[in-house]
């Protein structure tokens, strides 16, 4: 078999390629090169420029990346008819990982050596204008893939949902969360929410005597006590910004946003602290602030101003006070 034929046949048999013509297959061919690689030798390195693309006619070819200096971890592997390289060249911008031979192989690359995709489309323009809409409708197919295995990889989506929602102190949610998800609850106008924000009015003893680290465990056991205190299905339980503390409630109106807030007050009114303030007698005083939508409200941002700015009203007024707007 000639060496032309023999690349003819490898890209006519390359998804890529197949809707491509004869004529078409045959000019792309003339600019490849095809050569064999050992097993570890490298293709290109993190920072070569994507000139190229590669086709694997036969053996296995790993895609590895590192970060921060770390040991290298493969992230692709490609095998016979696969193809890779395309994005970076069309898009002309340097590799962002390392391709290396998983095994001996061979492989098709285009264009080939000494060549580049310009001289391709200069030599060939409307030839080279199809191949760009190919490249181009290969890319969003890709694009589509991978948004579909996002998607159904549900458990890692969560997971880094959970690393972008979540306050790592407390496991709560957080401000982020609040700030960014809280349009999604107001969107019915017929439908009440509730919006609580609450601040233990003598938290800053517990700082001042015993230290943040015990401010931070007394966080934690707040943010365990609240959890458990309010069923997962009933609120949205959120650490705001230090020791201020958000219950969403959607559906709820003022009376049982009221109801939820005394019920709260005492269970912050009944921890046991003994264990952070070493026995010292003390029991937390909270005063919490509330909004409700739509009645105090329109919009999120608005919804949340109202609410966050009662609590230290309620520690001026003597603390362990329940808040409405209209009450200040």
């Amino acid at each position: 078999m000639s060496d032309l034929k023999e690349k003819v046949d490898i890209l006519s048999n390359t998804e890529l390629f197949k809707p491509c013509g004869k004529e078409m297959v045959e000019q792309i061919a003339e600019f490849c090169s095809l050569y064999k690689v050992s097993k570890n030798e490298t293709i290109f390195m993190n920072g070569d420029p994507g000139n190229s693309l590669y086709i694997v006619k036969s053996g296995e070819i790993s895609v590895l990346h590192a970060q921060d200096n770390k040991q290298a971890h493969e992230i692709a592997r490609y095998s016979a008819g696969d193809f890779f390289g395309e994005v970076d060249m069309l898009m002309n911008t340097q590799r962002n990982a390392e391709a290396r031979a998983a095994e001996d192989s061979e492989i098709l690359r285009f264009p080939g050596e000494d060549k580049t995709l310009q001289d391709f489309l200069m030599a060939s323009p409307p030839i080279g204008a199809e191949l760009l809409r190919l490249f181009m409708q290969t890319a969003a197919a890709r694009i589509r893939k991978a948004n579909a295995l996002l998607k159904e990889n549900s458990p890692w989506v969560q997971e880094v949902r959970a690393q972008v929602y979540r306050d790592k102190l407390t496991g709560l949610y957080n401000k982020t969360f609040l700030e960014e998800q809280l349009p999604a609850y107001l969107r019915n106008k017929n439908e009440p929410v509730s919006l609580m924000m609450m601040k233990a009015d003598n938290f800053k003893f517990i700082n001042d005597n015993f230290g943040h680290d015990a401010g931070d465990q007394a966080l934690v056991l707040i943010g365990a006590a609240l959890s458990k205190y309010i069923p997962a299905n009933t609120a949205v339980i959120v650490r705001f910004m230090g020791n201020e503390i958000s219950c969403l409630f959607p559906g709820a109106n003022r009376e049982k946003a009221l109801e939820h807030a005394q019920g709260i007050r005492n269970l912050y009114n009944s921890l046991d602290m003994s264990s952070i303030t070493k026995n010292t007698s003390f029991n937390f005083t909270v005063s919490i602030g509330i909004a409700v939508f739509p009645d105090h409200a329109k919009t999120s941002e608005e919804l949340i101003a109202c609410a966050h700015e009662l609590p230290l009203l309620g520690r001026y007024r003597g603390g362990n006070k329940i808040l409405f707007p209209e009450d200040k």
